[in-house]
């Protein structure tokens, strides 16, 4: 149901290769708008080392955690505690708060000139100071994790831009300064039933280009809203990442693609640990991109609309608790 690509294929295939790869990539983007890819070049020790700092993270005193809180409403990174967001309210619904905790960083280079040229407040706060935690090794293990994925979102953007008949560099000039989000999310462990309609994650789509997943193996999963109208399981497979498609991307390709609604659902209840871990890149396109329909005016669904503009509006909806940084 959700469909794998082997990216190998496309950085080191033939000419037909790369052709196939870009095909299966465009019948998953129509038909589902997420798939699995395989063979991504990531090396095993890079992800390892960001998983495992992010667990210890978690697992230190809500006090450790509060120091590095995101400090007011719309500031973008740091720690979020257990029902900080409700990612229904992007769809402009109501909702539950969300049954998780998050920690995010933001990019790690700042935007190649200096902070104050930089006129809208909205394109600063991309550049606001990620708020490191004191844990040994956390910061160079994030840092590299967070490079591997920008290397990885500029590849899939280039299988992208094959699989919609353009040439593989299209994106490029886009995607140059992106300011991209990590956030590893914590879904802690549930000994008693949630409130009826709550959830670990509530149904929501995603908001830039693509998603880039690392996903665990334990049970309360993500699940996608497949165009049957059913909630379709998104499998956990070793050494492979989910990747999805955000609403930028659907709206950039005319609404060929999609960008699919999905949700965290809650795992049984038991006496037995049922918490779960993922890491989450959310590539997005550079602040001042200028996201115009890739199809004839005539046909065009959408006016033309800057990536940064369409991104913030969809992240200040979804925050309805802002922890207190606590006092010194």
């Amino acid at each position: 149901m959700i469909p794998s690509i082997d990216l190998e294929l496309f950085v080191n295939g033939s000419a037909t290769d790369r052709a196939a790869v870009g095909a299966a990539l465009d019948v998953a983007c129509r038909e589902v708008g997420f798939l699995t890819v395989v063979g991504h070049g990531v090396g095993p020790a890079i992800v390892n080392r960001a998983w495992q700092a992010g667990k210890r993270f978690f697992a230190a005193p809500i006090t450790d955690k509060m120091s590095v809180a995101m400090p007011r409403p719309g500031y973008p990174y740091g720690y979020s505690p257990v029902a900080g967001e409700a990612l229904s309210y992007s769809l402009g619904r109501g909702g539950a708060a969300d049954l998780k905790e998050s920690y995010v960083i933001g990019p790690i280079a700042g935007p190649g000139r200096p902070i104050d040229e930089i006129d809208d407040p909205d394109e600063r706060a991309v550049y606001a100071p990620n708020l490191w935690p004191a844990i040994d090794g956390f910061r160079p293990a994030w840092e590299a994790y967070y490079q591997a994925m920008s290397a990885l979102a500029a590849r899939l953007m280039s299988l992208c831009a094959v699989a919609l008949g353009l040439g593989d560099g299209f994106f490029e000039p886009f995607i140059d300064r992106h300011g991209s989000a990590m956030r590893m999310l914590h879904y802690p462990h549930q000994a008693v039933v949630p409130e009826p309609g709550q959830l670990r994650a509530g149904a929501h789509t995603d908001y830039g280009t693509l998603t880039i997943l690392a996903q665990d193996a334990a049970p309360g999963g993500l699940e996608v809203f497949h165009a049957d109208g059913r909630w379709v399981p998104v499998p956990y497979r070793p050494d492979s990442f989910v990747v999805n498609l955000g609403d930028l991307m659907a709206r950039w390709t005319n609404d060929r693609w999609r960008s699919t609604l999905h949700r965290v659902v809650n795992p049984p209840i038991t006496a037995d640990g049922n918490e779960r871990f993922s890491i989450a890149f959310f590539h997005n396109a550079n602040w001042d991109a200028e996201v115009t329909c890739l199809t004839d005016d005539e046909t065009a669904k959408y006016p033309s609309i800057r990536a940064g503009a369409h991104l913030m509006g969809k992240f200040r909806s979804t925050v309805i608790a802002v922890p207190v940084t606590p006092a010194d």
